[in-house]
């Protein structure tokens, strides 16, 4: 993760919830107050958003002592305590929201993913996220995928040229799109075009392609067309899959299975943040 956004994106979300202060904290707790409180996962889980976590209450507090008590990735059980914080009480209890909100919702990205990729077991298929990501969290819920077992889809639209109807139906036709675009960003960029019909897949097959994406194809059509592409350019299954079918449709032999609910739809892990008592008692 880029450190300077990630470091202005958490400055960002404090100060959302802080504003001009705390009043529940400064008004019961004393400056000089220390305390040492424990994240504890409250169902089972795979745990994503550790370091990021411990940043919140560095900024906050650069005293905030930050023990990761398993490792970024691991699988826990209910009842675990994934980490422990120790510091002044005052940075504790105004970073608490913020900090589980976020290990929440990555946790449960990642393990969403998890289950996926399990489902992919002995095929030779990536479990693919998308850019249907929550605004401004799209760099830790893509992390948050990767940690999971998932792999990264493009992060954005600079990082590569997906072409989809709309895009094909502005330029006149698929020909003149991919020939544009080919000339606006040149070799170094892979173009990826997406196709619905094997008559779509025939005609880009003619064409300077890198990748094809197979829209919400049946099981006997996308068998076809992984056949008809014959491992000529990279092929992607997306629409309509779920955690039912994802699996045969990764045995028709494509490339990979792109999800959007991956982190559209997953559903924030539970944690609580529990006071374990003053520093040092």
């Amino acid at each position: 993760m880029n450190p300077i956004a990630l470091k202005q994106f958490i400055r960002e979300i404090l100060n959302e919830d802080i504003g001009a202060g705390d009043l529940t904290t400064e008004a019961l707790v004393p400056n000089d107050h220390a305390s040492s409180c424990v994240f504890v996962m409250k169902q089972t889980g795979v745990v994503a958003g550790l370091p990021i976590a411990a940043q919140i209450f560095q900024e906050l507090d650069s005293s905030c002592e930050w023990v990761s008590c398993v490792e970024e990735g691991e699988e826990v059980s209910k009842g675990t305590i994934i980490a422990r914080i120790i510091g002044p009480t005052q940075a504790i209890l105004t970073g608490e929201r913020v900090a589980l909100n976020l290990l929440q919702r990555m946790c449960g990205i990642a393990t969403l993913t998890r289950e996926m990729v399990k489902k992919l077991e002995g095929l030779d298929c990536q479990l693919l996220d998308t850019r249907k990501t929550t605004p401004g969290l799209r760099q830790l819920e893509k992390y948050a995928v990767r940690i999971g077992g998932g792999t990264n889809h493009r992060f954005g639209l600079s990082h590569g040229v997906m072409l989809k109807d709309n895009h094909i139906a502005m330029a006149g036709s698929l020909s003149q799109a991919v020939e544009r675009v080919r000339q606006y960003v040149g070799h170094m960029v892979k173009v990826e075009v997406e196709a619905d019909t094997l008559e779509q897949v025939q005609e880009i097959l003619t064409l300077s392609v890198d990748a094809i994406l197979l829209d919400n194809m049946d099981l006997p059509t996308l068998r076809k067309a992984v056949d008809l592409i014959d491992g000529r350019v990279w092929t992607e299954a997306s629409g309509g899959i779920t955690p039912d079918t994802i699996r045969s449709i990764a045995e028709t032999g494509v490339n990979g299975v792109s999800l959007g609910w991956l982190t559209h739809s997953a559903t924030s892990c539970d944690i609580s943040l529990d006071f374990e008592g003053p520093k040092g008692a």
